[in-house]
């Protein structure tokens, strides 16, 4: 392993979903929801393809031992992606990725719940001052008398977009134990690709030829950020690339003002930065928390039955 290899490739999948992100946006007023979708899918396959023939696992992406894990998690993850583009139109670009940050603390409740996992109070502690970050983002579109009510739409859109993100990650975390990443990720990029295009009927658009760029472009980068995803943890533990992921805030700040001159409200600034230190204390309460369980398994010696 790697870990200065992880870090970069997870840098820069957070650059490129960062720039599928500001496609989206750009597409959203004249394209329809489910045909951006589909084009994100569908296009994301290919990269996806030739990752896989490098890697010689094409026949791990199509061999599964429980078909329905992945109908259950391409259900949580496509709905995921509606409401992400959805948050998108609504919501500067900036905006809508920190309301995302609540998506760590959303996999410890969940976590918690339906993999058992033991959360002790700090972590609850973080948990809860995470999600009164949440509501310091929300507070402009909630609270003040003269908001809008497009925007409180988009954040509130954002938020189940981050809950839903969780519920997705909770399930690939649990079908993992028997199911392959590539298995994992070709079901999930091809079931996104058909629930696009049953949105066909809906009233699709011909895009314009800028548009239509935009559309095949927002797919490559969507493609290529799975696969950096991917290869950032094939060089570093989850634990070391965790922290980086935050650096999408940045990306998202300025490619948001370069792109549409977009800058987040005061209080997006405030509510996303309590809501990373608390995300940031959860990773390390998990990383300290493995570190002791490994000494533990050490100390207790190996299993019955196994040779030494």
């Amino acid at each position: 392993m790697n870990p200065f290899i992880g870090i970069a490739c997870q840098l820069a999948a957070g650059v490129s979903f960062t720039l599928m992100g500001a496609l989206v946006r750009y597409v959203s007023p004249r394209v329809p929801l489910g045909e951006i979708v589909f084009a994100r899918s569908f296009i994301a396959i290919f990269p996806l393809l030739l990752m896989l023939a490098w890697r010689h696992e094409l026949i791990l992406a199509v061999r599964t031992k429980n078909p329905l894990a992945h109908l259950s998690r391409s259900i949580s993850g496509i709905l995921a992606m509606f409401l992400t583009f959805t948050a998108l139109w609504y919501l500067p670009l900036a905006e809508a990725t920190a309301i995302g940050f609540a998506t760590p603390l959303f996999n410890v409740a969940l976590a918690a719940i339906f993999l058992r996992e033991k959360v002790r109070i700090w972590r609850w502690t973080a948990v809860i001052i995470g999600l009164i970050g949440v509501l310091v983002m929300l507070s402009p579109y909630l609270v003040q008398q003269d908001y809008d009510r497009n925007d409180a739409i988009g954040a509130v859109v954002a938020l189940l977009s981050a809950l839903a993100i969780s519920v997705a990650m909770t399930q690939v975390r649990y079908f993992s134990r028997t199911e392959t990443t590539a298995s994992l990720v070709f079901y999930f990029s091809i079931s996104c690709t058909v629930g696009g295009l049953l949105t066909l009927p809906w009233g699709w658009v011909w895009p314009s030829t800028g548009d239509l760029m935009a559309l095949i472009a927002l797919g490559v980068f969507g493609g290529f950020g799975q696969i950096l995803i991917t290869e950032s943890y094939r060089h570093a533990p989850a634990s070391v690339l965790a922290p980086f992921a935050y650096f999408t805030m940045l990306w998202s700040v300025v490619i948001g003002y370069v792109a549409f001159s977009e800058l987040p409200k005061q209080e997006v600034f405030m509510g996303a930065t309590i809501v990373i230190l608390a995300g940031l204390f959860v990773i390390y309460r998990e990383r300290k928390l493995g570190i002791e369980r490994n000494k533990e398994r050490e100390a207790e010696g190996p299993p019955a039955g196994t040779a030494v």
